[in-house]
């Protein structure tokens, strides 16, 4: 696990500068404290940061061939390194390490760009060629490992944070409106985009090559959901075969040469990775979990996480946070992040994060189980949608204006613009907004709402509901969120959270074998009457507590709103305010203030709204002010 940065000169005629590359280093220390390393040649500068997991002394990075005409650097883990280098071998290779970013270069030589195909895990890599003198760079299926590139026309830069790009003087620090439209309305910024001008992600399952021609970019992995899992075999073969993949999955993400634990949230997925870990460790396997206390302990879900903890004799720690935590973290928090996730959960992510970092350097996840099986309320919801299609719209606008009036019904307002929704992509859009169409547009500012798509988010999801396969509803559901929601929210946090501790944290229910027989079961084997994951709960049934198989899901739910009104309520009024807002000249004042006042007296919930404002301003104050500098953590 590492950080990774470069540059290319592929058009320039200049060398590559060192020293730039060193820089970008130093801006993401904190993926890799272990160890640092270089390599220049000519055109091109080739960096990297290690948090050593596996191989601690011979895994110094960036690693090469035989002959040294081919060059790795990698981010991330590819849990069958000792088969391929195993296979390697055997085809006369030589592998000097038992690292598994040395398999890269010698896969390359035998199988060129196609070697992404072989690899099983998370990563975002960069490869120099220097025969052709060419790069490869590539990013993992689902898009565990981020990868951020920018073009100048003759240079290109890359790293494993925003902030590394930043670092070379080529690449500009403006925001871009259309991407900020777009977190306004999704809550996270989806790939290729991102909230800096000339800053873009590469999107999971893609490769880039550059040359002397220019870089060229392509999509090598694209998830099918046509319907071969579940053809022919009864509900308790399929049992069988997704309690073996889980099984694999959880087994092969165990290699290491670190101490390591899991993040248990008490949630079904953590849960089911705790269990199977257990399986296979001698020794009880440490688990980290944050909750609420006081007024809030009706949110904490540590009482489920204690219960799997008890059931498999773990080596348990816990951490209440509270107001306090979001007015000191915060800041911090969005330096890290790159660019805002208005996603509440970033927060006891990242907290819980620091603790796993006090006893472990790695840790095991339960992220993607919702992405696979239909974990999420919309799922179920959304079958509603041809019902409600009969309901006349009057009727329905009517039952969403007095919805409005009531602040404790935000899920129910949720629920009701979305089946309100005759397109596809709309209603996708409607069930998991930050801001509904009617809100976006009264909260841009009027100038550059002339300048701005405010649909743009509607034409990212009907973008990917064209590209998928998926023919069912569920499934295109499961589709869009798989590609959009799953890497640029729920992976982005976690890697970015994780990665602020020193912490390297897996997600095993994300192993592609599994997440392509899960995507090709029927959606029967999902969702099936009131019950969202079917399968998995039938499979996992008798390795949990049953209030943790049976009771419903809750997300990771977070006090914020009360937290803005109370305790925290001067921190957001400091940086959200008349004059902050007016001074970026994004946001319409009026609609800020009405948000806040209606907050404030208890008219509405617009805790998640404020939270994503609020950090928005922090994030212009960490990364576009004058006296931003990005080389020094917040706080």
């Amino acid at each position: 696990m590492c950080g990774i940065a470069g540059v290319f000169e592929y058009a320039s005629g200049r060398a590559a500068d060192a020293s730039v590359v060193g820089a970008m280093l130093a801006s993401i220390v904190h993926r890799g404290p272990d160890d640092r390393g270089l390599h220049v040649d000519r055109e091109v500068a080739l960096g990297s940061r290690r948090l050593a997991i596996i191989d601690i002394a011979g895994g110094h990075q960036p690693m090469a061939n035989e002959d040294g005409s081919v060059v790795a650097v990698c981010n991330g883990e590819i849990y069958n390194y000792r088969e391929l280098a195993e296979r390697l071998r055997r085809r006369g290779h030589r592998i000097a390490t038992t690292s598994d970013t040395e398999v890269l270069v010698h896969l390359y030589e035998d199988l060129g760009d196609d070697l992404v195909h072989e690899l099983r895990g998370m990563f975002a890599f960069a490869l120099w060629d220097a025969k052709r003198r060419r790069l490869l760079v590539a990013r993992d299926r689902v898009g565990i490992k981020p990868l951020y590139l920018v073009d100048t026309g003759a240079r290109l830069v890359f790293g494993s944070e925003i902030k590394a790009v930043l670092q070379d003087p080529s690449v500009g620090r403006e925001l871009n409106p259309d991407a900020l439209v777009r977190l306004l309305a999704l809550k996270y910024v989806p790939a290729p985009r991102t909230l800096f001008e000339g800053v873009q992600a590469l999107p999971p399952g893609h490769l880039l090559t550059c040359d002397s021609r220019g870089p060229v970019q392509r999509r090598w992995w694209q998830l099918s959901y046509l319907p071969e899992t579940g053809e022919g075999r009864s509900e308790e073969e399929l049992v069988l075969r997704l309690a073996d993949l889980l099984d694999d999955a959880v087994r092969s993400h165990l290699v290491s040469d670190v101490p390591f634990g899991a993040l248990l949230s008490g949630g079904l997925d953590s849960s089911t990775v705790v269990a199977l870990m257990a399986r296979h460790l001698a020794n009880p396997v440490k688990t980290f979990a944050v909750g609420y206390g006081g007024d809030d302990a009706s949110l904490s879900e540590l009482p489920y996480a204690r219960l799997v903890a008890e059931r498999y004799g773990t080596d348990h720690h816990e951490l209440v946070m509270t107001a306090s935590d979001l007015i000191e973290q915060l800041p911090r928090l969005v330096w890290h992040l790159d660019q805002p996730i208005v996603d509440e959960a970033c927060l006891p992510n990242h907290l819980v994060a620091a603790l796993a970092a006090t006893h472990v350097k790695m840790v095991l996840t339960g992220e993607g189980g919702d992405e696979l099986f239909a974990g999420y309320a919309r799922y179920s919801g959304d079958r509603l949608s041809p019902f409600a299609r009969r309901v006349p719209a009057a009727l329905l606008s009517l039952m969403v204006a007095g919805a409005d009036q009531l602040p404790r019904l935000r899920r129910a307002k949720l629920a009701l613009r979305a089946l309100a929704e005759p397109d596809e992509a709309r209603r996708l859009l409607a069930w998991f907004p930050l801001a509904h169409d009617d809100v976006l547009g009264a909260l841009v500012d009027p100038v550059l709402r002339q300048e701005v798509d405010l649909g743009g988010a509607e034409a990212d999801i009907a973008a990917e509901l064209a590209r998928t396969d998926a023919r069912e509803p569920l499934s295109r559901m499961l589709a869009v969120d798989t590609a959009l929601w799953l890497p640029d929210d729920l992976l982005a946090r976690g890697d970015k959270t994780s990665m602020a501790a020193s912490l390297e944290a897996r997600v095993p229910l994300l192993d592609h074998p599994l997440v392509e027989f899960a995507a090709g079961l029927p959606p029967s084997m999902k969702l099936r009457g009131r019950t969202r994951k079917y399968l998995l709960r039938k499979t996992v049934e008798p390795w949990l507590p049953p209030a943790v198989v049976h009771r419903p899901k809750r997300g990771f739910p977070t006090p914020v709103s009360s937290w803005l009104r109370g305790e925290a309520s001067e921190f957001l009024h400091d940086h959200v305010n008349e004059a902050t807002v007016r001074r970026r000249g994004l946001l319409h004042w009026p609609t800020v203030a009405r948000l806040l006042t209606e907050h404030d007296r208890r008219h509405a919930d617009h805790g998640p709204m404020l939270f994503g404002l609020l950090s928005l301003e922090l994030w212009h104050e960490a990364y576009l002010d004058a006296s931003a500098r990005t080389e020094v953590v917040p706080g």
